[in-house]
């Protein structure tokens, strides 16, 4: 399973981060056995077989160009009104066979072995990640010479894939961008083989093609990295800065020429008080990550909340069942004045006595745990434990099952 150790072991941990990310590319070899639990291709089958996936979720593209679900699929209305594209398997072999790749976007989302390994990319790399599969079987190019708007990890997990890798022809281009980026010329610089196991990083913006010209089918996940940009700062700079009350004015647009400049002088003035501190980008990290909703899930049959437990025998069931923090980027700060913890995770904050956190260290980190590991590592009893963790499952940053998962 890649959690987020082997992510990390996987990608170069802090070397990475200070000197890859975002920089150049990577290529890290790699074997079968590390992915053979991801994705096969019979777990393709069956999630193609059911799920209703509606274009463009579910997508032919073919030389850069997308084909018409008519092509692969018939429209199918149920007495209820419903309507929805049904694949037709023996249509959509043939569209592959003649050229077309498949795209499944957001796979993390029904395929629980690749929202484990998203969740741990996004625990070591500090963002949200989506993961999409891609599957071809011949040397034409699905998506043609393309760049991408955000930062991708590619993991092959079955054939092999070439990559023509050109890099960038514009620096950092953006989603909502000014310009377009000039197509590039000349040989790539780069040009190389994945093959089951190895991993890719490829910064945004840098051109690439990719063809199954191997002589086999390929069968490759991309977890792509959403973009946080200097106009994703400014934003979240110009909220902070509402309280000021020239933010709020209205603009001044018919007043005298001194009073629009003074205006514009206070704006500069509360803008800049914000820019100028040295823990600017610190506390906008904290923000992002602590309001950011993760990935809730219900936790039934459990909809009252865990059971408060009453016996021995029932104590023991509780105790037994398990739970996974929903949050991948919580932060759990200790304030020793108060001899307390700060858990903030979703828009939220719980305060705790200083003694639960080394459980809440455990739930952190993204694993599942027991009820009972959770309660024993911060010395809780049972009870205890199910009245914290019921305020965390109210919160919407918790997972409850009745087995391991």
């Amino acid at each position: 399973m890649l959690d987020t150790a082997s992510w990390a072991a996987r990608l170069g941990g802090e070397t990475f981060l200070a000197q890859t990310l975002h920089r150049s590319h990577l290529v890290i070899p790699g074997r079968s056995a590390d992915v053979a639990d991801l994705l096969s291709w019979d777990d393709l089958n069956t999630i193609l077989a059911t799920h209703r996936l509606e274009p463009p979720r579910l997508r032919l593209s073919a030389d850069g160009e997308t084909l018409p679900a008519h092509r692969y699929a018939s429209t199918v209305t149920n007495r209820r009104a419903a309507t929805w594209h049904r694949i037709q398997p023996s249509e959509l072999h043939q569209r592959l066979a003649d050229g077309a790749s498949l795209v499944l976007d957001a796979i993390d989302e029904i395929h629980r072995p690749l929202r484990a390994a998203a969740v741990g990319l996004e625990l070591f790399l500090g963002t949200p990640v989506q993961a999409n599969a891609y599957a071809s079987w011949t040397s034409v190019e699905g998506f043609g010479t393309h760049w991408d708007d955000h930062d991708v990890v590619v993991v092959q997990l079955d054939g092999a894939k070439r990559w023509r890798i050109y890099g960038p022809t514009r620096i950092a281009p953006a989603w909502r961008d000014v310009e377009t980026p000039t197509e590039p010329t000349g040989e790539p610089i780069a040009d190389f083989v994945l093959t089951p196991g190895d991993v890719l990083y490829l910064p945004r913006g840098w051109w690439h093609a990719v063809t199954a010209d191997q002589g086999t089918a390929s069968l490759h996940a991309t977890f792509g990295l959403v973009a946080h940009t200097g106009a994703d700062l400014l934003s979240w700079v110009v909220d902070r800065v509402r309280a000021e009350t020239a933010v709020r004015l209205d603009v001044p647009r018919f007043a005298p020429v001194g009073d629009q400049a003074a205006y514009v002088a206070d704006l500069r003035r509360a803008v800049l008080a914000e820019l100028d501190d040295p823990c600017l980008l610190t506390r906008w990290a904290q923000t992002i990550d602590t309001t950011h909703p993760g990935r809730p899930v219900p936790s039934f049959p459990f909809v009252g909340g865990l059971p408060v437990p009453r016996t021995p025998a029932e104590t023991d069931t509780v105790g037994s069942l398990t739970i996974t923090s929903t949050a991948p980027r919580a932060r759990l700060t200790e304030n020793p004045a108060e001899g307390t913890v700060t858990f903030a995770a979703a828009g939220t904050e719980w305060e705790f006595k200083d003694r639960a956190r080394p459980a809440m260290e455990r739930l952190i980190v993204g694993q599942p745990l027991t009820v009972r590991a959770f309660a024993e590592a911060g010395g809780l009893s049972i009870n205890d434990a199910v009245a914290l963790l019921n305020e965390l499952l109210a919160g919407q940053v918790l997972h409850v099952t009745e087995g391991s998962r």
